[in-house]
C-alpha cells in the first residue's frame, strides 16, 4: 500500500483553531465499519450507542510542558521539545535548529535548568542530559510551556483545555484527542449506563504524530512509546473479551496499547515500549468499537483506524464530514467507529 493511498483533499477552514465549549458539544460523525452508513449527531449522543457491559478504554496520560525555549554557549536561541523519559536526567527530544546543536552542545533556560546534547538519535532527534536545581517536574512547569500542534495557531487561553478531564499520569508531549470530548457529566452518564470505565496508560510521543515519509507505508519505521496496563484493567478487559462484551478504544492511543499488550491474545499487565503500526491488513484483536477524531491526510492514524474498518469506508467518511463541514483535528469533531451487529 502506498501512502497516497490514505489521501483527502481538506479546506483549511475546517481545521479547528479553538475547542468547543462545552467538551462533549462537539459533533459525532458515526460510521457503521462494516457497512459504512453514517449518522450525524453530537458528542452527548454517545451514550445512545452504549449497552450495559460494554467496556470503555481510556488514556489517562497527562501532556508535559515539553516546550522549551533556550541559549545555547554560542549565544543562539534553540528550542528543545521533550519527547521520552529516558530516566532521572536523560531524555529523548526533537531540537530546533538541528545543525547548530550536536554532541556537545550545552544549552541554559534558567540558572536552575540546562542540559547537554549527549548523542544523536536514529529518527533525527537527539538525547539530552539536564542538570537542574530543585525538582525537575516543577522546573518543568514554571519554564515549560504546553506544546499545540503545529496546525493550530490561534493562542489557547486556558491551558486545560489541552487535557483530558481523567488524565492522572504525566508524561505526553501531545495529548489523547478523543479523550478531550468528554465531560465528568458524560462520564457519570456511561457509568450510569451500566459501562464499565478502565484506564491505561500510553505516553504520547514522536510515534503517534510522526509523518509516513516512505512512498510505500510497510516502510514506515514507527518510533516507540511507553504504556502501561495495570493488573486491574488487563483483568477487566480480559474478563470482557471472554464473555464477548464489547470493548471500546476510546482514541488511537488506546488501541495500539492493547494491541501491543494483548499480542498473543491475552492482554498482559505491565509496562512495556511499543512501536506498532497498524494499518490495513493488521488483524485487530481486543477492540470492537472506537471513539476517534479526524486525523492527518496520509497519517499513520488514518490508516490505523482504516485497519478497524477499511480504507474505503472511512475516506468516503471523510469526504462526507468535510462536505458537512465538521470540524477537524485535535480540537475538531469527532467520529464514533461502531459494530454493526451491536
Amino acid at each position: 500500500m502506498l501512502v497516497t493511498d490514505f489521501d483527502y483533499e481538506l479546506p483549511q477552514e475546517l481545521i479547528a483553531q479553538h475547542p468547543m465549549e462545552p467538551r462533549d458539544h462537539s459533533r459525532l460523525l458515526v460510521v457503521d465499519k462494516e457497512s459504512g452508513a453514517l449518522e450525524h449527531r453530537h458528542f452527548y449522543d454517545l451514550p445512545d450507542y452504549l449497552h450495559p457491559g460494554d467496556v470503555l478504554v481510556f488514556n489517562d496520560t497527562r501532556v508535559i510542558p515539553a516546550r522549551l525555549h533556550g541559549v545555547k554557549d554560542t549565544g543562539a536561541h534553540v528550542e528543545v521539545f521533550l519527547l521520552t523519559r529516558k530516566d532521572a536526567t536523560d531524555w529523548e527530544v526533537l531540537v530546533r535548529p538541528g545543525k547548530k546543536l550536536q554532541v556537545g552542545a550545552k544549552i541554559k533556560f534558567s540558572d536552575e535548568l540546562s542540559c547537554e546534547v549527549i548523542e544523536h538519535t536514529d529518527f533525527g532527534g537527539r538525547v539530552v542530559r539536564f542538570a537542574y536545581d530543585g525538582i525537575f517536574e516543577e522546573i518543568l512547569d514554571h519554564l515549560g510551556e504546553t506544546p499545540l500542534p503545529p496546525y493550530i495557531t490561534a493562542p489557547l487561553e486556558d491551558k486545560e483545555r489541552y487535557q483530558t478531564v481523567y488524565n492522572r499520569e504525566r508524561g505526553s508531549a501531545a495529548a489523547p484527542t478523543a479523550g478531550l470530548h468528554f465531560t465528568k457529566e458524560l462520564l457519570q452518564k456511561i457509568k450510569d449506563k451500566g459501562c464499565e470505565e478502565v484506564f491505561v496508560t500510553l505516553h504520547v510521543g514522536l510515534g503517534t504524530f510522526r509523518p509516513v515519509s516512505e512512498a510505500n507505508i510497510e516502510d514506515h519505521k514507527m518510533h516507540r512509546e511507553f504504556y502501561t496496563v495495570s493488573p486491574e484493567a488487563a483483568a477487566a478487559i480480559n474478563k470482557a473479551k471472554a464473555e464477548g462484551r464489547r470493548i471500546i478504544a476510546v482514541g488511537t492511543t488506546a488501541v495500539r496499547t492493547l494491541e501491543s499488550a494483548g499480542a498473543d491474545g491475552t492482554l498482559k499487565a505491565g509496562g512495556s515500549w511499543t512501536n506498532i503500526f497498524i494499518y490495513p491488513g493488521y488483524r485487530i484483536r481486543f477492540v470492537d468499537a472506537l471513539v476517534t477524531n479526524f486525523h492527518l491526510p496520509q497519517s499513520t492514524l488514518l490508516m490505523l483506524v482504516s485497519a478497524l474498518s477499511s480504507r474505503e469506508i472511512m475516506l468516503a467518511a471523510y469526504k462526507k464530514a468535510v462536505e458537512e463541514k465538521y470540524r477537524f483535528f485535535s480540537f475538531g469533531d469527532a467520529m464514533f467507529i461502531k459494530d454493526s451487529k451491536k
